[in-house]
């Protein structure tokens, strides 16, 4: 091949050999034109530079038409598998191979799922798939639809009532609230009453930023509260060495005893049904390999984690 004719394949627009196979399928310039959504005049004007980039003609008259020259003919043969190929190829979903993901996740967690689920996940990720990373970001249940709704987030382990179609659930851990106190400065007992429970001050955790918690809102009573915090992780530094009450997950109080077996933990003397953590994520996410690859996780090391006593 001339040099020049080098240069000019190296430089050639692929486009212009799917306009010439689309004129072989239509059986000519109009057709290809409309089945391609171009003018008839933007059709020639492919076909042309294709036989100025190749120095050869793709066309010639017959009759009141145009034909493939034999070239063209050859050239379409050869390049219609390579196009299918190629349309094939950017239709198919990407192959997900873990130990080569650079994926970055996005992972919504309420305030003590970090402590349980962050140091096995990073863990597992670090045998399995020391390239993808993780963003972990804060959520709770006034908060979380709108991270996913918007993918500021694009999985999340949190509590929450109800859901819209779009986000998708699985239950994580399923478990009650219990009392956790210092014995050494409250007298609780291990089945407190109402009226019991009632005299203690009390630490909580408020999402509002007030003095009111889940039994508040949930049970319609008010307890002495002598602090509010905006998270669970400083609850058992709060409550060792105080004389102040804390009510919790029991999968949460169960990890401060870990912690501080000193504490104890009570029944919680109001009658409620069990409630717990759950895995979100948005539909339109729940084919992503890598997110499911993610989620798996998750789901298995929620089944590891140790039931309270």
């Amino acid at each position: 091949m001339p040099i020049m004719n080098v240069v000019r394949a190296r430089n050639l627009d692929l486009n212009l050999l799917r306009v010439l196979v689309a004129v072989a399928d239509a059986g000519s310039v109009t057709k290809a034109a409309a089945r391609l959504y171009l003018t008839q005049s933007a059709v020639s004007a492919a076909l042309s530079r294709l036989s100025e980039s190749l120095e050869t003609p793709m066309l010639v008259r017959h009759g009141r038409g145009a034909i493939l020259t034999s070239r063209a003919a050859r050239l379409v043969t050869e390049v219609r598998p390579l196009l299918e190929a190629m349309l094939q190829a950017s239709l198919a979903p990407a192959r997900f191979d873990p130990r080569k993901s650079e994926r970055i996740i996005r992972v919504g967690l309420a305030d003590y799922a970090d402590e349980w689920l962050l140091p096995p996940l990073l863990r597992r990720l670090g045998r399995d798939a020391p390239n993808m990373r993780l963003v972990c970001t804060p959520v709770q249940f006034r908060t979380v639809v709108e991270a996913l709704a918007t993918r500021r987030v694009d999985l999340a382990a949190t509590v929450i009532d109800k859901l819209p179609q779009a986000i998708l659930r699985m239950p994580l851990i399923r478990g009650h609230f219990v009392c956790l106190f210092d014995p050494r400065h409250v007298n609780l007992g291990a089945r407190p009453g109402k009226r019991a429970y009632l005299a203690q001050e009390h630490v909580i955790v408020s999402f509002n930023g007030d003095l009111r918690g889940t039994v508040e809102d949930r049970f319609g009573v008010e307890r002495r509260v002598r602090c509010s915090v905006a998270s669970f992780s400083a609850i058992g530094a709060i409550v060792d060495g105080s004389p102040l009450v804390a009510t919790l997950p029991d999968v949460f109080a169960a990890h401060v005893l870990r912690q501080r077996p000193h504490l104890r933990s009570a029944r919680f003397p109001f009658a409620h049904p069990a409630g717990g953590m759950d895995l979100l994520w948005p539909a339109a996410l729940d084919e992503d390999e890598a997110c499911a690859f993610v989620r798996a996780a998750i789901i298995d090391i929620a089944r590891q984690v140790p039931a309270p006593s």
